[in-house]
């Protein structure tokens, strides 16, 4: 662990007080699995991502090879119909296929069938990132919260289809994690205000049943019984993608049998330990999410 890290955790010691686990590098280590020598691809996780859309292709991509870089064994990826030629030619380890879509490239209710096939056998799954705004897309995520057994993911427009209507998650049948940025969840009626943001999303996790990766400066990571700080993480971070990177981390630890509220917590650690060595290496203004896909394998062993 850097100088960085160290002196982060010292100044935020303090806050151990109210029963707030500080993330760190031995928590990690200790909640990564250890790989069987005589495993094979389905041992680590089969996981599906609903993503993308028209003038949104980086999305999906970005969240696909972060879940691979996190040891993911098998990786489905959905995307609209649309941009599936250029999303499938930007990728070769995660599978791609073609959704059904409206005229804007967005998905639509037609491709409810398909994704509940899918999703029968997978052990996670991540809806959300560049996915667009419609009422359609509401459909299909009630749909997958509805029949879902497997962890979900709900993270940017899988998130923001929520505003309005929130009650959709007491139609959920699976553990549901949501990853909102400080916008996001105050249009979920969250109270995102320094001094707020603690009690705020404690409380949304226990209304909601839910866990709560609550994206910034320190973010938090909250279960209805447990809280963690992290206190990895820089301003360089702070870039279209970045969200996607952390999406596919934690879809690839929910993958591979972590507790939803763990998950969140050490995939916040690694990727903002992955965005601190970027920042070191190429500087907060240079460094992209690439980068801190590339960087991953420093904290995952």
């Amino acid at each position: 662990m850097n100088e960085k890290l160290r002196a982060g955790l010292r100044r935020m010691s303090a806050l151990n007080r109210d029963g707030v686990i500080i993330s760190s590098e031995e928590l990690v280590d200790r909640l990564l699995p250890r790989r069987d020598r005589n495993a094979h691809k389905g041992s680590f996780g089969r996981v599906l991502i609903v993503a993308g859309s028209v003038g949104y292709t980086g999305a999906p991509v970005l969240a696909a090879n972060a879940a691979l870089r996190s040891g993911a064994g098998l990786i489905f990826t959905g995307v609209p119909e649309a941009v599936y030629p250029i999303v499938a030619q930007k990728m070769d380890e995660p599978m791609v296929f073609p959704l059904a879509c409206d005229e804007a490239g967005r998905l639509n209710t037609r491709a409810i069938p398909e994704l509940l096939h899918r999703l029968e056998g997978c052990d996670a799954c991540l809806v959300g990132p560049g996915l667009g705004r419609s009422p359609a897309i509401l459909d299909v995520v009630s749909a997958l919260l509805t029949h879902a057994r497997c962890p979900m993911i709900l993270d940017a427009d899988g998130i923001n289809c929520l505003e309005g209507n929130i009650d959709v998650l007491e139609q959920a049948s699976c553990p549901v994690i949501l990853t909102p940025h400080d916008g996001e969840f105050r249009r979920l009626g969250g109270d995102p205000a320094p001094d707020r943001r603690y009690e705020s999303a404690k409380a949304f996790a226990q209304r909601w049943g839910v866990t709560v990766l609550l994206k910034g400066h320190r973010s938090l990571t909250v279960t209805p019984e447990r809280v963690w700080l992290n206190p990895t993480g820089n301003p360089g971070m702070a870039t279209g993608g970045s969200g996607d990177v952390l999406a596919g981390i934690l879809l690839a630890l929910l993958g591979q049998g972590l507790d939803p509220g763990e998950a969140a917590a050490a995939a916040a650690w690694i990727h903002g330990a992955a965005g601190d060595y970027c920042a070191e290496a190429w500087g907060e203004y240079g460094m992209t999410p690439s980068d801190i896909i590339a960087c991953l394998h420093l904290f995952l062993k």
